[in-house]
């Protein structure tokens, strides 16, 4: 392994812009044109990272005040690279390494550093592994996850996996080096195939049209969604769990440490228009069990909208502008609590609409229609911060520091 420099590059200082916090959370925010925190370094810090429409904003996680205000042109995508501070900012020439300064208080810089890739899409964090996949080419890279926040100046040593053909997939790399990629080409996509630590061919399942979207769930069972159900692998073998709809397409896993059932979602139409769904199902990766939850009236929800909390539960953010907490255990809603306004499904995918991330039992929501982002401790609804932002939030990482 090659040995890096440590050395943390300057920034400029960023302009700020206007901060609203609740009394009492939080320290009152600077003026516009005050001068960012010290770039002396310091203690970690959580942080939060945003895209707007011409670039990305960085937020205490903590306080809400804006720390860095980064110019960056076109449509970004945003995934904590999982070292408790980098980002990967999905751009035109692949993943763009984002500095948050979460781990040390220091100012947040978008970093010359990229990992080429054509048409970059799913970013996976597991087994101390950070795997990038390239729709482009569908080839896999994968770097030691630790070995980024020692790389200020080079990229980490990487290993690249090449696929047969490109296509829209995603990889994972387990603890036993077990790398799980999937099968597909320009025409479709059709499942998940095992490489061992040589990158040879253990196993296969082609039984998962449209795959998409994976989650790794306790016991290194791995999860990906299909158009008609989910395929797992499990102690070295793909088992398919089959829908209980003649089309029951999974699209996002969203997995959890602390509990065996992943949170998937579900939809039933093929032919719905828009990006909206009205239901989750819940994955019993031990029982291998599929149950089906639907929401209640008038509460839709996008890819966006769903994460886990720290009890292995899930909380949904609907468009009714409520987080809907979920036991996992029993498929029922526990509580709602109101955050934004309602909101209606995006036009395009791409388009601006509320996301949700958790972390440390406080849910980051932003609200695009007001241009603000609201925390909320999920122990009981209450608004513990708010910030008015100089852009409309689109994207969403959060990082630990």
């Amino acid at each position: 392994m090659k040995k890096h420099s440590t050395l943390r590059l300057g920034v400029a200082a960023l302009a700020l812009g206007g901060i609203t916090l609740l009394a009492g959370c939080a320290a009152p925010a600077e003026s516009p044109d005050a001068a960012p925190s010290s770039t002396a370094g310091g203690e970690a810090q959580p942080r939060v990272a945003l895209t707007y429409d011409g670039g990305l904003l960085v937020l205490d996680a903590d306080s809400l005040e804006l720390v860095g205000d980064i110019e960056k042109s076109g449509f970004l995508r945003v995934n904590a690279a999982g070292d408790g501070d980098n980002v990967m900012v999905t751009t035109e020439e692949g993943f763009q390494v984002l500095h948050t300064g979460a781990s040390d208080s220091t100012d947040p810089e978008l970093t010359d550093l990229v990992f080429e890739a054509p048409v970059a899409g799913h970013v996976v964090r597991h087994a101390d592994k950070t795997v990038l996949f390239s729709d482009g080419t569908g080839e896999t890279t994968i770097y030691e996850t630790a070995d980024l926040l020692d790389s200020t100046t080079e990229l980490p040593e990487v290993e690249r996996v090449p696929a047969p053909a490109a296509h829209h997939g995603v990889s994972i790399v387990l603890e036993d080096d077990t790398l799980l990629t999937t099968i597909g080409d320009e025409n479709g996509r059709t499942g998940v195939r095992a490489l061992d630590s040589d990158r040879e061919e253990i196993a296969r399942s082609e039984e998962c049209p449209g795959v998409h979207g994976e989650g790794t769930a306790p016991g290194e069972v791995a999860i990906f969604g299909c158009n008609d159900g989910v395929l797992l692998f499990k102690d070295g073998e793909f088992t398919k769990l089959q829908a209980t709809d003649e089309y029951g397409r999974t699209g996002n896993v969203y997995p959890s440490e602390e509990s065996p059932i992943a949170v998937v979602d579900y939809k039933t139409d093929p032919d719905a228009e828009g990006v909206l769904l009205s239901m989750v199902a819940l994955v019993d990766t031990e029982a291998e069990t599929t149950q089906i939850i639907e929401l209640p009236d008038g509460v839709e929800y996008t890819w966006r909208d769903v994460a886990r909390t720290d009890d292995g539960n899930a909380v949904i953010l609907g468009t009714d502008g409520s987080l809907h907490l979920l036991d996992v255990q029993t498929g029922e809603l526990t509580d709602s609590y109101p955050v934004v306004g309602e909101w209606e499904g995006p036009a395009e995918w791409q388009d601006a609409h509320p996301a949700l991330s958790v972390l440390d039992g406080v849910a980051y929501v932003t609200e695009p229609a007001t241009d603000s982002l609201h925390a909320i401790d999920l122990t009981d609804g209450s608004e513990v911060g708010h910030a008015e932002l100089p852009g409309t939030p689109n994207e969403i990482a959060v990082v630990t520091g």
